[in-house]
């Protein structure tokens, strides 16, 4: 069984490029599996022998603790995708994931900063090392879109200044070229001409911490975070969250969920229309307010 689940994470890393989160993730849903089948047979059962009723009796016992749906979506991905690699590889002839469905939850829809929120966020004071690196790494998150893993690993080379874009390597290692806008064209421009105070030397991570090397995701958040409190802000603030807010705002200007897939890198289209209801959420208010058949009478 280890040998079996030893070989799936290596396709996972090595044919897939699937990024360490992701392959962490596959790996605790299937061994939170693995210890559920130990516990439930007297003679333990491993992976590669359980069958479709205890797939269904585990989502089902998950879900009565309290388990949302699309947390239980992702662990039968990861069983599905670990048994069609075993039929792949002739281990396995049925794979007793295929049919099963999480329960549905209703989707909440995603948090926003408004563009006053932004601004105040945005207008950092000072032009020391640090502020200089945090306003541009949350302009190009507003500018682009991008996702914290893709904004930790672009490389000083993923950037084009003169043609304003960027190469962004997302989910599953598939790459996108980027528009980046005029305010973080600048804050990277005065970015890079400081870079080399904090970089170590053959170092190709665009932003770096004070030890020289490539930023990790938890101190972009802490960052966030501290400018957060610098600038006044109660609402709490993390990268997807200037992610929402740059995808919802495009979408009320253009109206574009095409483009806005794009940009964000989804791959399917059904994950981007979430910013169609939140959208649609902006466009009632200003109804209410507007019309007069919605307006309360004072």
């Amino acid at each position: 069984m280890s040998t079996a689940l030893q070989q799936f994470a290596d396709y996972l890393q090595h044919e897939k490029r699937y990024s360490v989160h992701t392959l962490t993730g596959y790996q605790r849903d299937l061994g939170q599996f693995q210890t559920w089948l130990n516990k439930k047979n007297e003679t333990a059962k491993v992976i590669v022998k359980a069958d479709s009723l205890d797939i269904r009796q585990w989502v089902a016992s998950l879900h009565r603790q309290g388990v949302g749906g699309i947390t239980l979506q992702r662990k039968l991905s990861s069983l599905r995708s670990f048994y069609q690699f075993l039929i792949r590889k002739q281990q396995l002839k049925n794979n007793p994931a295929v049919d099963i469905r999480a329960p549905k939850t209703s989707r909440t829809l995603p948090d926003t900063l408004d563009a006053e929120m932004l601004t105040q966020l945005l207008e950092i004071p000072g032009d020391s090392i640090l502020a200089i690196r945090d306003r541009a790494i949350m302009e190009l998150f507003y500018s682009s879109g991008l996702r914290l893993s893709e904004l930790t690993n672009l490389d000083v080379e993923h950037i084009d200044l003169d043609e304003g874009t960027l190469r962004a390597i997302g989910k599953g290692n598939k790459t996108r070229i980027l528009p980046i806008g005029r305010k973080a064209q600048e804050a990277l421009l005065k970015w890079k001409k400081n870079r080399t105070i904090l970089s170590k030397d053959n170092e190709n991570a665009l932003f770096v911490s004070q030890r020289g090397t490539r930023i990790s995701t938890r101190s972009v958040q802490q960052r966030l975070n501290h400018w957060r409190k610098k600038q006044g802000l109660e609402q709490h603030i993390h990268p997807h969250k200037l992610r929402h807010s740059f995808a919802s705002h495009i979408l009320e200007s253009s109206g574009d969920l095409r483009a806005v897939q794009e940009l964000l890198g989804h791959a399917d289209i059904s994950t981007t229309q979430i910013y169609t209801h939140l959208d649609f959420q902006h466009l009632a208010k200003i109804y209410d307010k507007a019309h007069p058949r919605a307006r309360k009478k004072d």
